[in-house]
Formats: C-alpha cells, structure tokens, sequence
C-alpha cells in the first residue's frame, strides 16, 4: 500500500507533476545526488531542530527506530499520557505522519508540532508578528498528523502548532479561512491535495510536467526538462507556466509551441466575448504576449524592442546586486560594478560573520558609497524586486543607517532602473526564461564560476562561516562580480536594441 505522508503533500504544493512522476517516472532520469542547496536546508532545519530539542527537558525520542515499531510505540505512550513524544509515527488507514512533537494537552488528547527554521507566518512585519497569515504548506503539514491523530482518536480539534526560528508558538488553526476573499478554509484546501494526491499516487490521473523557475531544486529537472523540449510543450515559452498551458490545452486544443502560432486571436477574442468560461485567466494582453514570444522564439529568433527605451547618460554606471541567506534573513553582500570615468572596477560590501552588527556595517559601507558619489551623475541598474524589497526591510532594522524616506527616494529616482521591468514591457527574447542568467549567456556572457547559482552562493556563505576558507569568500565574490556584469551586459544589449529601434524608425 502506497502511504499518503506530509512530505508527498508538500511536493504536490511545490509541483502538481512532483508526485506521479515520482512514483511512474522514469527512474534512470531521475537526479541521484541531493541538491546542494536542498541539502543544506535540510541540515540547517536538522541542526536547529536538535537545538529546540534539547532545551525541551524530558522527553520520549523515538527518532532512531523504525517506523513500523515506532507506530506501535507512539500509541503506546499516547495512552499512557506521556507528556512529550519526539519523532512519534502516525499510521491511520493509507496516510502516515512523522511531527516533531507531541504534547499532551490538558483535556488528554495530543497536539501535533512541527519545529522550522523559518518564519512560522508569511507576510509578517518584523515590527509585530501579529500581521501573518498561516503559510499553505504548514498548515496542511499540520493538517495531516491532525487528521491522523483524530482517526485514531488522540486529538478532536483541526489544529497544530509551529514552532519557529524565534522560538514563537504559533497555532495554527485549520478551520479558518485561507483569505479575505478566498473562504476555502485551511482543511478544505489540506483534503483538496489530499485527493489530488491520492489520484496520482494511485496512476488515477496523470499529468504533465511543466518548467517553472522553482524546478532548478527538483531531482527530476532535467527528465522534466527533455519532456519539455521534446514535445514543444507551451512551458518552453517564458511565463506561460501550468496553469496557463493547461487552460490553452483544454479550451483550444494547444499541445505545443507550434499550435500556439496558429491560433486565430480575432476568432479567440470573439468567443470570449459570447462565453465567459472561456479561457478564464487568460485575457487579451497575456494571450497576445503568449503569441508574440512563440513567434520569437520559433520564427524570428532574434531579440525584439518594441520601442525606444530612454537610458540616462551619465558619468557613473552602477551595476547592482545582492547576495542573501532567506533562511537566516540575512543579506551577506552587496556587490556593485562601477563604469566610470577612471574605467570599472568591482566593490563588494560583505558581512563575514552573521551577526546583526556585521550586517548592518556591510550595509551602511555601500550607502557610504552611494553617497559618495557625484549627485544626479550616477545611474544604478538592478534586475528584478528582490533588491528594493530586501532594502526596504532592512531599513526597519537599522533605521540610523538611513530613513524610509531616502530608501523610497533612492529607488523611486529615474537613474535606479530595474531592467527586469524594461524587459518585460518593451522587449521579447528567443530563449524560454527571462532570468538574467539566461539573457546574458544569451548576448555572450559567460559565467568564471562552473555551476553559478544564487542557492549555491548561499551555500558556499554557510561554508565559509563555518570554515573561514577564504576560498570559499573569493567563490562568492566572482559570482557576484560576475552576477554585477551580467546586468551591464544586458543594459548594454537593451541600448543596443534601443538604438537599432531609432535607426529604422
């Protein structure tokens, strides 16, 4: 019998394919080496759970037996009211469950507990913890050992509880609502990919893969990858993603990149207009832009401007980008590459140690230099929100550094361009993804370091802490030196494009 566990239900989440192709795919595709990033997630939430571990007093650690004993074990000492169960096995009908915890309560019954190393809410402010919403994939975590532990008759509540990298207890409440607007409550959502689960898990239903930007970490990337390419699947195309493909697929009958190219867009738009139904979520604007990188990507096969992008003439180019550690919240590196008058040179601004005083010195370093430089003569260049998004929280944390308001004015300033932006309203490129990587490779960049990666820069900053090796520091700084100039070599290929644009006009 096949079991239903948490961890099939997280990769459902992460990947509606995840879970057939995991059970029917083809094996000799499958990645046999854990990603390093993977990997180090793993250890760091390992290394944190053991922390919480042992400052819980006196427990029952069932972690080192096998599951089958384990089960029979862990009801044991649930019907002796032991206290505090580590590791306990929940085996009900097809599903089993692993908590971290169980914690008798005071009525008798067992409360479920997963301990993260991450934020136990998304959305929160770092100023009050209140303001969070219980993250999906928690909770149907949660929801899982609840359901189990209630058919065995140890709980009779939909709830559980995260314990998280703050040592904050946040229950977690399964009966509530997902949103303001979406009423599906955190149960009706938990027994939704349940179901959906059990039908691929079962070769029920099959489905298709499909390319986003979270696949690079999945062990069946590249098999999904050939599948991808091998069909023509719409995937390929930037954007288009699942959900999308799906919909083309079902309404109008497109399988592949080619079909894309012959749909009729007038006869389209008019049957929108008769049925409502109709490619729901799919409207004008997106299905044109759809139709526009096909033709791309597998007619003109050139990069294309759709009009004059006005970049700002200036003596200093500042080409900007920063390294950070999401599971510690920590940023360890703001890198700039400067084109000016005396020529280029690369400055990094690096916390080598994580504390919040080496952090806030690397980031009051590179506002030094912002500062130094000519008013109004510089320019900064960045690719996507991850940087303005990361400053703004930082501001909060070290408000003497500098205030909101010059953090809002600094990126507000016609000279501080996300080229992502510009990317996506006024050019289309021949190639299936918009990261940067992908786009400077595509003008001729090449990346020093063999396998370069923002995770793996995460990984290689954990090295470094624990060993000191400044080798592994020089790894970090040539990928984001490099990271630096592959955004000069796409600001550089848009201007060009730019130019191109004028001259025909």
């Amino acid at each position: 019998m096949r079991r239903i566990t948490a961890s099939k239900l997280y990769n459902f989440i992460q990947c509606e394919h995840r879970v057939w192709r995991d059970e029917y795919g083809p094996k000799e595709e499958k990645i046999k080496e854990t990603n390093p990033f993977v990997e180090m997630l793993w250890d760091k939430g390992v290394r944190y759970e053991k922390e919480v571990i042992a400052k819980m007093g006196e427990y029952l650690d069932l972690s080192e037996i096998g599951f089958d004993e384990a089960a029979i074990l862990t009801i044991e000492a649930m019907k002796k009211k032991t206290p505090l169960i580590y590791q306990g096995v929940l085996i009900y009908k097809n599903s089993m469950g692993i908590p971290d915890l169980l914690r008798l309560t005071p009525d008798g019954k067992y409360m479920p507990i997963d301990i993260k190393s991450g934020m136990g809410l998304e959305g929160i402010d770092e100023e009050n913890d209140d303001e969070g919403k219980q993250k999906k994939h928690y909770a149907v975590q949660l929801a899982a050992y609840s359901e189990t532990l209630n058919g065995l008759g140890f709980e009779n509540k939909k709830e559980g509880i995260i314990l998280d990298i703050r040592g904050n207890e946040i229950l977690y409440d399964l009966n509530l609502p997902m949103g303001k607007t979406n009423k599906t409550t955190y149960w009706e959502y938990y027994e939704d990919i349940k179901r959906k689960t059990v039908s691929l898990i079962n070769n029920e239903v099959q489905n298709k893969p499909a390319l986003a930007g979270i696949c690079k970490l999945c062990p069946w990337y590249n098999s999904c990858k050939k599948w991808v390419v091998e069909n023509d699947d719409p995937t390929g195309l930037f954007y288009v993603g699942r959900s999308k493909r799906d919909i083309l697929s079902e309404d109008l009958q497109v399988n592949n990149i080619d079909d894309v190219l012959k749909i009729d867009i007038k006869e389209v738009l008019e049957q929108k207009k008769r049925d409502k139904t109709f490619l729901k979520g799919l409207a004008e604007k997106t299905l044109s832009k759809i139709m526009d990188r096909a033709n791309v990507l597998k007619n003109s096969k050139k990069p294309v401007i759709y009009e004059k992008v006005e970049l700002p003439i200036v003596s200093y180019e500042l080409f900007f980008d920063i390294e950070d550690d999401p599971t510690r919240e920590f940023v360890y590196l703001h890198g700039v590459y400067e084109r000016g008058p005396e020529g280029e040179k690369f400055l990094d601004f690096t916390a080598k140690e994580i504390s919040p005083e080496a952090e806030k010195e690397a980031w009051a370093n590179f506002w030094q230099y912002i500062k130094s430089l000519p008013k109004d003569d510089f320019a900064v260049y960045y690719y996507s929100a991850h940087e303005k998004t990361t400053y703004k929280k930082m501001q909060k944390i070290y408000p003497d550094i500098i205030s909101e308001k010059e953090v809002e004015d600094f990126f507000e300033n016609s000279n501080v361009i996300d080229l992502y932006k510009i990317v996506l309203k006024y050019t289309d490129w021949p190639v299936g993804s918009y990261s940067i990587k992908y786009l400077a490779q595509y003008l001729g960049f090449s990346w020093r370091d063999k396998t370069p990666s923002g995770a793996l820069s995460i990984q290689w900053f954990n090295e470094y802490i624990e060993t000191k090796d400044p080798q592994k520091l020089e790894r970090i700084l040539l990928y984001n030196e490099d990271d630096c100039k592959a955004t000069m070599v796409l600001k550089d290929g848009i201007k060009k494009l730019s130019d191109n644009f004028e001259k025909k006009m």
